[in-house]
Parts: structure tokens; sequence; C-alpha cells
């Protein structure tokens, strides 16, 4: 009979040599809900003392109230960044992500050769594997999911002149379920770079290249991810679009359709040089091509789609990479 004992769950062993790590990551996670829970219930404080009072934010309220008005805007803009910040950090986590994946994780393991360890204990490569990523990716989503619920609820507490615009990168990359398909990405790639690369510092960098590449691309690409939504006025009269909308492109419009830039009679002419050009070029209107607000949701999911499918390609390539090496 053999006297090597059979490794018992490789899920439990990963989370015992990273249980420091583990700890940590959750400890932060808890003092930033925390964190973002009381700064919103503080900025809910500040906007009803305000509005209690006999002060208008508009600055109709007279000198009386102006040093009073500046105060509250100093405190809604502190608030306003501080959820942008917040933002920023869900935004850049699947970076890190990918990062600690693809060293401490992965690469650690194939550098120093104890991996071999565990594959000679009744633990197949690919179980292995599944175990490394597996670990990691239950307690990510379930950590992004929560920060991302108390983000958008903290955002909710915010007076309407001081919001966040739902379309600025920090906010939109920390929205669910884009930033659950983002940390899953960092994931994938890390290991796919931890099993090529093979060396911590290495992967490390390589991993938040790519990440950060592929985030960057779709960001780029964002706003022709779903159909734009076009509106056309008069030069005279008010473009009516939604509040809160994501205007993409503005400018005239000329009677055949043809669109101009907006400042193309505006260049250092006099008002009769200005009316005479608008006149020539046949300009009737004005165009905003602009994502409104019920647009939030369709951009997220389609990104959160190729998102997603690339993320299930590079656990392919890294489950592929895997067999060759152990072939």
């Amino acid at each position: 009979m053999s006297t090597l004992t059979p490794l018992r769950g490789p899920a439990r062993v990963v989370v015992r040599q990273h249980r420091i790590t583990l700890r940590v990551a959750g400890l932060l996670a808890l003092a930033g809900a925390v964190a973002l829970i009381g700064f919103a219930l503080w900025a809910s404080h500040v906007i009803d003392s305000f509005e209690a009072g006999s002060c208008e934010a508009s600055g109709l309220s007279g000198p009386a109230c102006d040093q009073r008005i500046v105060d509250f805007s100093g405190s809604m803009s502190f608030f306003q960044r501080g959820l942008t910040y917040a933002g920023l950090v869900l935004t850049v986590l699947p970076g890190i992500v990918s990062a600690f994946v693809a060293g401490p994780l992965i690469a650690r393991e194939l550098e120093s050769g104890t991996y071999r360890v565990a594959w000679t204990q009744s633990v197949t490569p690919t179980r292995w594997l599944v175990a490394k990523l597996a670990v990691p990716t239950v307690f990510l989503v379930a950590g992004v999911t929560v920060l991302s619920a108390v983000l958008a609820w903290a955002q909710t507490r915010t007076a309407t002149d001081y919001t966040v615009d739902w379309f600025d990168a920090p906010l939109f990359g920390a929205t669910a379920p884009v930033v659950i398909g983002y940390t899953l990405l960092g994931v994938a790639v890390g290991a796919l770079t931890g099993l090529l690369v093979r060396r911590i510092v290495a992967a490390m960098a390589v991993a938040v290249v790519v990440t950060g590449a592929v985030m960057v691309a779709l960001a780029t690409l964002r706003s022709s991810l779903w159909p734009l939504r076009t509106t056309i006025g008069t030069t005279e009269g008010r473009l009516d679009i939604p509040i809160e909308s994501w205007v993409v492109d503005l400018g005239l419009v000329t009677t055949d359709g043809d669109r101009l830039p907006t400042d193309v009679c505006w260049r250092n002419a006099s008002e009769a040089q200005t009316a005479r050009c608008m006149a020539e070029r046949d300009i009737t209107g004005w165009f905003v091509d602009h994502h409104p607000p019920s647009h939030l949701w369709p951009l997220q999911f389609v990104e959160t789609g190729i998102v997603l499918v690339l993320a299930a390609l590079a656990v392919a390539g890294a489950f592929r990479v895997l067999r060759r090496r152990t072939a």
C-alpha cells in the first residue's frame, strides 16, 4: 500500500496557501464598503440639512446664503470625487487580479516546481488548475458584486446637481455586470499568462499589460457598442434630449443632411458673417448623437458579453497550454 496520502480538497489547499492574501483582501473590501456607506450617509445628512434651510443652491437666496452655498457645493464636490475614486479603484481591480493570478498563484508554483507535489498526490493537472482558478473567482465575484452594489446605492444619495454621470469611465467600469466580466477576464488572462511565461515578475507585468489593453480598447469603442440615437433641431430651437444623456457627437446639419462641425461658421466671425455663412452652406439646424440613460444596460450587457467571450478564450487557452506541458 502506498504511503502517500491523497491530497484532500485542492481548493482547500489553495485557500490555505493564500489565506493571508484572502484575509487582507476581504478586510479591504469590507473597509471599502463600510467607508462608502458612511460617506453616503454623511452626504445625505449634508443634503437634508441644506434643504431644511432657506437657502437655495441656485444662489437666488441673497448674500446671506453665499457662504452656506459655498460650503454645500464644496461638500457635494468632495462627495462626487469620492465616488469617482471609488469607481476608479473597482475599474482597475481586474488588472490587479490578473497580476495576482499570473504571478503568486500560477507562475510561482511553476517557477519553483512545487506544482509537482500536487500532481503526484492523486491530483491531475486539470483539477489543480481548476482549483487554482475557482477559489479566487468565487471570492472576487462575491466581493466586486457587493462593492458595485454599495457604490450604486451611494450614488443615489447625491444631490441632483452633483451626480456622477453614468457614462463616466470610472463609474461605468465599476457597474455590474461589466465589472464582474472584467474581473473574470483578469483571472483568465492571469492564468494563461502564468502558464506561458512561468516567471513571477514577467508574468505579472504581461498580465497587467494585456488586461489593461483590453479594457482601454473596449472603453474607446464603448459608445459604438449600441446604436446611437440622433436628435435634430432647428438653429432657433432647443435640442430635446433626455437629461443625463451621453453626448457622443454634436454639430450642424444642412438641408441635404450633411453634417458640419459646430464652429464652421463661428470662427472669428461677426454676427453678419455668421448669418451669411449659414445661408451659403444651407445650414438648417443642429444634430446630436447620444446615448440616453436607458442605453446603460444594453451597453453594459454587450460589453460584458464581449469580455466574457475573451475570458472564455483565455481559459480555453490556459487548459490547452497545460495539456501540452503535461503531455
